[in-house]
């Protein structure tokens, strides 16, 4: 599948987007991105925090949730929305509004197949978010304890008597479902800024009605660092494979719409902040000499 060109690309633009036609395209930049790194480090580290902590307080031992919310799928729709908002959030904060929040190897790898995003900026955004989450799971090992221990850190398994190859086209399923979001909002000026909504409703219902089946995990990092923290490894690859291999399914349908492409590599893209990614919406302009 050969990409189109960026001037086929921009030809295709919808028309409520025809006044991004007079911002220049800005190519994805390579180099050392320290700055944006490092926000995406904290975003993902800020993500695993909020929404593991709302996993161990709703289903852990003890949970002073559960006497109030007996329903576990009630319970399950409270943490998607949890999990999901405060990702949501980081994407409204000014770390997020710099790296674009992707706070996801799927998310990352999708971009980039829009060429909106370095194989440097790649290695270095998942990287950041691999360290982010292993930092944050860390973290809540000490904070809550028991809890935690109970709940195997977070890690997530299959369940409902489903198979490992069943849960992985499952879960590729559901994180194409996200990517195909995320590439649909950030195609139109008009949409973009509601992509953080967009993810915060669209990931807690993936959490409501398929966390019993797989966890929903949607995000390898989101599985892995738990998974090797808790040394629980035996399902690991299914959380592997089935998100990333969902991204680049996502991606194959996307390039069906041939009239429509991403116009911005973030989450909430706000003009005021500079970039390292691709973008044809307007993009402040970094210093000189700016490592980030």
């Amino acid at each position: 599948m050969t990409a189109p060109s960026r001037d086929d690309q921009t030809a295709g633009r919808r028309p409520a987007d025809a006044a991004t036609r007079s911002v220049p395209s800005k190519a994805a930049e390579g180099g050392w991105h320290w700055t944006a790194w490092l926000c995406e480090f904290a975003g993902t580290a800020i993500l695993l925090a909020g929404g593991l902590s709302a996993v161990f307080l709703d289903f852990g031992p003890s949970s002073p949730v559960t006497p109030h919310l007996p329903s576990s799928s009630a319970r399950l729709l409270l943490t998607g929305l949890l999990f999901a908002g405060t990702g949501s959030l980081v994407a409204l904060s000014p770390i997020g509004r710099l790296s674009g929040a992707h706070l996801n190897p799927a998310i990352t790898l999708a971009f980039w197949t829009q060429r909106k995003v370095h194989p440097h900026d790649v290695v270095g955004y998942v990287t950041a978010q691999l360290l982010g989450a292993f930092t944050a799971t860390a973290c809540l090992r000490s904070a809550w304890g028991r809890s935690a221990e109970a709940l195997h850190l977070g890690a997530t398994q299959p369940g409902r008597g489903l198979g490992d190859p069943a849960a992985a086209v499952l879960e590729a399923g559901m994180t194409a479902s996200l990517v195909l979001m995320v590439l649909f909002m950030t195609s139109s000026a008009r949409t973009a800024r509601w992509t953080p909504l967009g993810n915060w409703l669209l990931v807690a219902t993936l959490v409501w009605l398929g966390a019993p089946y797989t966890g929903a995990s949607l995000n390898p990092v989101r599985s892995i660092a738990p998974a090797v923290l808790a040394a629980e490894l035996g399902h690991l690859w299914v959380y592997l494979v089935g998100p990333l291999g969902g991204a680049f399914l996502a991606a194959a349908v996307f390039a069906a719409f041939r009239d429509t492409h991403t116009l911005t590599a973030k989450l909430f893209h706000d003009p005021r902040y500079p970039s390292t990614l691709g973008s044809d919406l307007p993009t402040a302009v970094r210093r000189a000499r700016s490592a980030g």
